[in-house]
């Protein structure tokens, strides 16, 4: 069993690339579930559903996130009645919210209705929220605490960043099945998302960073990070936060307690070579996914460094 760790457009993109060149039923995906929100009375998971998108074939390509072919009528509608509308919803989007809400208000569990949505959407993969439990990520900025998505999709991002926490997270606990799905695995794949605010809240929910350093899997991890800048997003900014270096060796300090080998660009070898020094492997290959062949290319890369084969999928390239 292949398990990948992911949140944000980078991780759904790179997912893409590995359900194409391994068996989709092989994969077991843990999400990051710390951006989530309620949006006009409905539960939004906004990892969760990029990579319920890609996997189901939905994903919009030209915009990274939502449904491909996707209408605004509903948010226009609420923006005339006055109604918040800068949290983009589309109208086939918000199927998939009122269907989960839906679900939830019933007494699903959100892994409980992810697995529903799944299977109704013929999805062969296993997608698994890091935790039931409400976790939220709050940003400090000079003009006080914002939300995740109120920082990053609101205010793009330009306030500068004082401290970054997880709400709730002390008295959280994994989604079922997460632990058991790390310590049982082959291979764990880290996505290239952000380290603070897409996979730091995974690592944080209690016992699974215990659980990295305690199975027997091999675990790669893919950089988003190139030179001294993010690929995309406010990695860079979150990283120099928290007193990292905003460079691939700043990512691998992030998972230096339990990774095994460290996928960088090629643009990094200089770098890559100084920080194999230290004992870590480190593997450099091209890192930007602007294709469909960029993201298999880099799943293969990955799937190698970690000692994983790899085979076409069904429909594959």
């Amino acid at each position: 069993m292949i398990v990948v760790l992911t949140g944000g457009t980078g991780g759904a993109k790179f997912v893409d690339g590995v359900r194409q060149v391994v068996p989709e039923e092989d994969l077991t995906i843990i999400v990051n579930t710390a951006d989530d929100l309620e949006w006009w009375g409905l539960y939004v998971s906004p990892d969760v559903d990029s990579i319920t998108y890609v996997l189901s074939g939905l994903l919009s390509e030209e915009r990274g996130w939502g449904v491909k072919g996707e209408t605004f009528f509903c948010q226009q509608t609420m923006k005339k009645l006055g109604q918040p509308v800068w949290f983009n919803m589309g109208d086939r989007d918000l199927g998939l919210h009122l269907c989960r809400t839906k679900l939830m208000h019933e007494g699903k569990t959100l892994t409980e209705a992810t697995a529903e949505i799944s299977e109704q959407l013929g999805i062969r993969a296993r997608i698994l929220p890091m935790s039931n439990s409400h976790i939220e990520t709050r940003v400090d900025t000079p003009i006080g605490e914002l939300s995740f998505q109120e920082y990053f999709v609101q205010r793009w991002y330009q306030d500068p960043v004082n401290a970054v926490y997880f709400a709730g997270i002390e008295q959280a606990s994994p989604g079922p099945a997460v632990i058991d799905c790390i310590m049982s695995a082959t291979t764990i794949l880290l996505a290239p998302s952000n380290p603070i605010t897409s996979i730091a809240p995974i690592l944080s929910v209690p016992g699974v960073r215990a659980a990295l350093r305690n199975t027997n899997a091999t675990i790669a991890a893919v950089s988003p990070i190139i030179g001294n800048a993010a690929v995309s997003g406010p990695a860079g900014i979150l990283m120099e936060s928290k007193g990292l270096p905003v460079s691939i060796a700043g990512v691998a300090t992030c998972y230096r307690d339990f990774l095994d080998v460290l996928v960088v660009d090629d643009a990094d070898r200089a770098a890559a070579d100084e920080l194999q020094q230290s004992g870590l492997r480190v593997e450099c290959t091209a890192t930007v996914m602007k294709r469909i062949a960029d993201r298999i290319n880099l799943a293969r890369v990955t799937l190698a460094a970690a000692g994983a084969g790899s085979q076409p999928a069904s429909g594959g390239i």
